[in-house]
């Protein structure tokens, strides 16, 4: 009889430190993503959210702690560990005065992959680009530039995908059409590491959800934890559930350290 064993976190972060001469941006990060989910890190402006990303893709060293991506430890397999990623920034990384489809074909080249052609056709048909495909990408859309850039980032499929506040810019409809490509790619087996300063986009997109405050993961779960976190509604007129808005916010200016929560009121 054989007993199944758990899988390994695709991605684990265990006391990551990080200053900047007299500025710790972070100050003992702990999390773990599980593969195939989406892990929305979460924290307003300047909270360190790109600086961790940064870590874990190995274009920045820590000054404390481990991670490993992919099985790999990122300070010492670091060749392996960018084998294993992607990572999307704040704003689209494509070139404007060539076409999505030599966008895509270009970056197959530059990673010597059989059939670069063959490889931008399935993109462009899996991200919905195929009409736009010979329009140069200054022509196009704040979303069909985000979903490019995407697509542009899966070229060579890599396991685990680092989005750095994919949105940023976007007008409603552009971040519904990215919020769409992000549930497709976990759908398909991607893990997403997901930064965004948008309580709607994490309430919308992720499995679990890590609030970085101060340097630290403060909380960390699903949305439905989380908002066990509050009391619970009072039935007056209407009933209100906590949306992640309470949660953040009550958590972030409460004066909460590490682990510490609200006190939850006992129901009327």
């Amino acid at each position: 009889m054989t007993t199944e064993q758990p899988l390994e976190p695709a991605i684990r972060v265990q006391g990551i430190e990080k200053s900047f001469k007299d500025l710790h941006v972070l100050r003992g990060v702990n999390f773990e993503v599980r593969a195939g989910s989406i892990f929305a890190l979460l924290g307003s402006n300047g909270a360190g959210k790109t600086t961790l990303v940064r870590i874990l893709s190995t274009l920045l060293k820590a000054d404390g702690g481990t991670a490993t991506v992919h099985g790999f430890d990122v300070a010492q397999n670091p060749g392996e560990v960018r084998e294993s990623i992607s990572l999307t920034g704040q704003f689209a990384a494509v070139d404007e005065v060539l076409t999505g489809r030599e966008n895509l074909v270009l970056v197959a080249k530059l990673r010597h992959l059989k059939d670069p052609g063959a490889i931008a056709d399935d993109l462009l048909a899996r991200f919905t680009l195929t009409e736009a495909q010979n329009r140069k990408a200054s022509t196009y859309s704040g979303g069909m530039r985000r979903r490019l850039d995407i697509a542009m980032s899966l070229i060579g499929n890599p396991p685990i995908i680092f989005l750095d506040e994919p949105t940023t810019g976007l007008d409603p409809q552009a971040r519904l059409e990215v919020w769409q490509t992000v549930r497709q790619l976990a759908g398909q087996g991607t893990t997403v590491l997901l930064t965004t300063q948008q309580l709607e986009e994490a309430e919308q997109l992720a499995d679990r959800i890590a609030i970085l405050h101060n340097g630290t993961i403060i909380q960390d779960g699903t949305l439905a934890e989380l908002k066990q976190l509050l009391p619970p509604a009072e039935v007056e007129y209407v009933e209100k559930q906590p949306s992640l808005e309470d949660v953040f916010l009550a958590l972030v200016n409460d004066g909460c350290t590490q682990g510490a929560v609200p006190v939850r009121k006992e129901p009327r």
